[in-house]
This record gives C-alpha cells, structure tokens and sequence, in this order.
C-alpha cells in the first residue's frame, strides 16, 4: 500500500552504503547474504531464540533492500539478479511464519499457517502471471518508470506491511494465530485489488 511512496526514501537512505560498497561487493552476493541471514532468522526462531531471530529478520531486510540500491548505482542491474532476487525472498516469507508455529506447535497454529500460506501463494501467482502479460505487453516495470524488476502492482499488502506483519509475528508471537489471520484476510483482499486491477490495466494494454 505504501512501497510506492517509499522506495525513493529508501533509496536515499541506503545510497552511502551503496557508494561505499561501489564495484567492491556484487549485488548479487548481497541477495545471497541476505537469504543466508533469512534462513538464519528462521532457525533461530524455530530454536526459541526470539531476540536472535528478531536481529537476524531485521537484518535481513536491511540487506535486501541494500541489493538493489547497488545495483542501480553500479548499474549492474540484470533480469537475473530481479528474479533471483524475488525467488528468494519468498522463501524467506514461507520459512519465517513456519518456523514460529514449529517452535510452539499447535492445532490452531498449524490451521492459520495454512490460511496464511494459501493466502500468500494465491496472491503471489496473481501478481507474478499479472507482471508478465504486462511485460508481454511493453507496460510493465520499464514503462512505468519504476524501480523493481517487474511491475508489482498496488495493493493493501505489500512489501513494507509485509515486514511489519512478520516483526508483529516475532514480537507478539503470544498473538500469532491471530495475527496470521489477519494478514490472511487482508492479502485476499490485496488478491482482490490486483484482479480488479488487471480487469482494466490489460485491457488498456491490449
């Protein structure tokens, strides 16, 4: 819902990172340092070690974000480093919420996961087969001016809700059911918008 308003702010925030790193650090390394810390953050909740977990997610993102920053100002952008980029994170999404319900199992716990990952999978098909037709089309990402790989379409649920959501997972994990159904509902909304969305984006495309 925000991310649109966001990525210049961010941009800016990380560019003296980005030009102290320069050529020295490929951006790709930083998405694979970033996954390794994903993973990281998963275990260590899986183990109960919330204050690790918590550090390790954070970080994850800090460097996440930092991949795309070099790579602009490098100018070593590539469709490669986008998808694999993309591929990863949604690994991270899957691993962080299941290893919560794995570190304090439950019947309710398992059945939110569930709602939540459905959710999550549903969504992510919507928006991924949606940025193709659009690429297909010469009104993705590139045409619109925007930052990302793809054009990842406006919705309730994006990027930065999604790393508040995951922190409240983290922090209120006494909440956890709860708040994974909440994120469930409001990505089937977000699902909901984009279907919208491309009803009138493809056909102004087409």
């Amino acid at each position: 819902m925000v991310d649109q308003f966001l990525r210049q702010p961010k941009e800016r925030v990380l560019a003296p990172a980005a030009v102290l790193l320069g050529r020295s650090v490929h951006p790709t390394l930083l998405t694979l340092l970033a996954f390794g810390l994903g993973v990281a953050a998963a275990g260590s909740l899986w183990l109960g070690w919330t204050g690790a977990g918590l550090a390790l997610w954070l970080l994850n993102r800090v460097i996440d974000g930092l991949d795309g920053t070099v790579a602009r100002m490098a100018q070593l952008q590539s469709d490669w480093g986008g998808y694999l980029d993309i591929l990863l994170d949604t690994v991270v999404y899957a691993l962080i919420p299941l290893s919560l319900v794995l570190a304090a199992p439950s019947s309710a716990a398992w059945l939110a996961l569930a709602a939540l990952l459905a959710a999550y999978y549903i969504n992510s098909v919507s928006w991924a087969y949606l940025a193709a037709l659009l690429e297909k089309r010469q009104a993705g990402a590139r045409a619109r001016g925007e930052m990302t790989s793809v054009t990842m379409p406006t919705g309730l649920i994006e990027g930065t809700e999604t790393v508040v959501f995951f922190t409240l997972f983290i922090v209120l994990s006494s909440w956890l059911v709860a708040l994974y159904w909440t994120m469930a509902a409001l990505v089937v909304v977000t699902t909901l918008q984009r279907l919208v969305w491309a009803a009138g984006a493809l056909r102004k495309a087409a």
